[in-house]
């Protein structure tokens, strides 16, 4: 009898434990609904908000300070090849240099440094007035074709490089047509430097959005050839110089990794650069140019989120130091309603 009593008594609790949670949820979200839930109002007076803008910028300023020191800390050597590289006779042409085949385009620039540069030292092409991020060339691509290849049909997104000859192309689209094709190579005097072009490309592009088994086919075949052309026996996750050009750059002056100097540069050492010069970008008054540069814990150079840190907090000092001068000379006590009075009785 007891067991039976034991029993009967914990199961006339459930349902007096399930009502509970039941009205005590249907009370909070009637509360949610009236907006009675309690909630923090702080009260801005004068003295706590000059006090937040003052902290702002004791905290800001020194983290802008660090960040533009980790900024400068990375070296960095620029030069602009896409002017030099033309032979003097096409200068006033440099249109139909780049688009005769007949003429050979090699350049070679020396690049010196200044400052002692440890490995690695990343190697970038800089394109500058390249529109990549223009809404009819961003769309014209497939990515589901870049992981499935011939398999996926509809691509219909990439004209007017969908087909050629009446075959399929992969990889199609314009961004894929119009992939840089210059290439270079480094020397330290009569020396080959070691460049590691692996491991460019974002991991997850290669491992999720690029087929390990799609190979390019009938690419690049057609009448007017856009940029470079792919090996179609190594797949297109492996061709990481393609993977790093597919991601389209949302600015009209970007760079894209070309590769690593897995060697230290002394100063006053002298790299120098054979150039092939083919990518056309003088139809549209483009800029070409090649960097290489060191990294820090911030990563490469880059002046703007320092001197953002810094205005930010330069700015909100200059605030608090306003707003103190200005509660000074008109205080006004917590409360207090007299400008109101005035106005009504105005």
């Amino acid at each position: 009898m007891m067991e039976v009593e034991g029993s009967s008594t914990s199961m006339n609790r459930a349902p007096d434990q399930s009502s509970f949670l039941r009205s005590r949820r249907s009370k909070a979200l009637y509360q949610f609904k009236q907006q009675k839930l309690p909630a923090c109002k702080p009260v801005l007076t004068p003295t706590s908000v000059i006090t937040v803008f003052l902290l702002m910028g004791f905290v800001f300023i020194p983290i802008g300070f660090l960040t533009l020191r980790a900024s400068r800390d990375a070296i960095e050597i620029m030069d602009r090849y896409d002017v030099e590289c033309i032979p003097e006779e096409y200068k006033s042409n440099k249109l139909s240099y780049i688009t005769d085949a007949s003429i050979p385009k090699n350049c070679t620039r020396y690049l010196k440094v200044q400052k002692y540069m440890k490995a690695p030292i990343y190697i970038y092409y800089q394109l500058d007035n390249y529109y990549q991020n223009h809404r009819r060339y961003v769309k014209s691509r497939s990515d589901q074709q870049l992981l499935h290849g011939l398999e996926y049909r509809h691509t219909s997104a990439c004209e007017p490089e969908e087909s050629s000859n009446g075959l399929p192309i992969v990889p199609c689209g314009l961004i894929a047509w119009s992939m840089f094709n210059d290439t270079f190579t480094f020397a330290r005097e009569s020396t080959k430097l070691k460049v590691s072009r692996k491991n460019i490309a974002w991991k997850s592009d290669r491992e999720h959005k690029f087929g390990k088994n799609v190979y390019p086919y009938n690419f690049q075949n057609g009448t007017l050839i856009g940029g470079a052309k792919l090996d179609s026996k190594i797949p297109l996750s492996d061709q990481e110089d393609f993977i790093v050009w597919m991601r389209a750059a949302a600015l009209l002056s970007f760079r894209k990794l070309y590769g690593r100097i897995e060697e230290d540069l002394e100063p006053r050492n002298v790299v120098v650069v054979n150039v092939m010069n083919n990518y056309n970008t003088y139809s549209f008054s483009g800029q070409k140019k090649l960097i290489l540069s060191t990294s820090s814990w911030l990563g490469g150079r880059n002046d703007f989120l320092g001197i953002t840190y810094l205005v930010v907090g330069s700015s909100s000092i200059i605030i608090s130091i306003i707003f103190m001068l200005l509660h000074l000379k008109n205080p006004r006590p917590y409360g207090d309603n007299s400008w109101n009075k005035k106005s009504l009785s105005g």
